[in-house]
């Protein structure tokens, strides 16, 4: 009757446990209180095998406190990185900053910056501008040809010289040698970081009016580095 007891309180334990995603140390107390008060009586539990379940009991106590230790401490080193991190991202603004990718956003901004990168001299260097449907709005022919890196601004008009609206845009840059062959060219968004914004996903740079992840930068400049071209 006492085991019937006993096996029938283990597995209620045994039950409740097993409805949770893991074992905690309350569950495993539990099952071996119970397993102390419905022992039996004629064969009680051996002094060996009750000191082995406190050994474990013990040693789950222990890797429970490291695992809630060691979170405090990711906690912690992680809003450190986030504050210098922010710090840092401070000390940004007013510079100019190279930003991967040939999306141009119009968000009612007077012009925006872009940029190019030539490995050598080249014949001729036009600028092809896109709407978001793919359409050619406006080109920028014989821009600056010579090898290095290139900046210029575009005022958001087109071919007419009439003002686009908001929107997305794209732009790509075409260099051709001599023979009418194309080079390859190396393209970037290009522009002033005026502000740093503090998300809950960690700061972000203001350029242009847009809004850019610090993943998106490759390069900080000074504007000495790069030659202008107005378009």
């Amino acid at each position: 009757m006492i085991d019937g007891i006993s096996s029938a309180s283990n597995q209620n334990n045994l039950n409740a446990a097993k409805g949770k995603s893991e074992l905690g140390k309350e569950d495993f107390l539990n099952l071996m209180i119970a397993q102390l008060k419905y022992q039996d009586p004629l064969a009680p539990m051996e002094g060996t095998e009750f000191t082995a379940q406190l050994a474990q009991f013990s040693s789950l106590e222990q890797l429970s406190n490291m695992s809630s230790s060691l979170d405090q401490s990711i906690l912690a080193n992680l809003q450190l990185t986030q504050s210098v991190n922010n710090t840092m991202t401070a000390a940004l603004i007013g510079k100019e900053a190279k930003l991967e990718g040939t999306a141009l956003s119009n968000v009612g901004q007077g012009d925006i910056g872009l940029g190019y990168n030539l490995l050598a001299d080249a014949h001729e260097v036009n600028v092809n501008i896109y709407d978001s449907m793919g359409t050619l709005v406006k080109v920028m022919e014989n821009v600056d040809s010579s090898k290095g890196d290139h900046k210029l601004s575009w005022d958001f008009t087109d071919n007419k010289g009439e003002k686009l609206p908001s929107g997305d845009y794209s732009f790509e840059i075409v260099a051709k040698a001599s023979t009418g062959d194309e080079l390859f060219v190396t393209q970037y968004r290009v522009g002033e970081i005026g502000a740093v914004r503090y998300t809950e996903n960690g700061a972000v740079l203001m350029v242009d009016g847009v809004q850019y992840n610090l993943s998106d930068v490759y390069e900080i400049i000074n504007s000495e580095q790069t030659n202008n071209t107005a378009g």
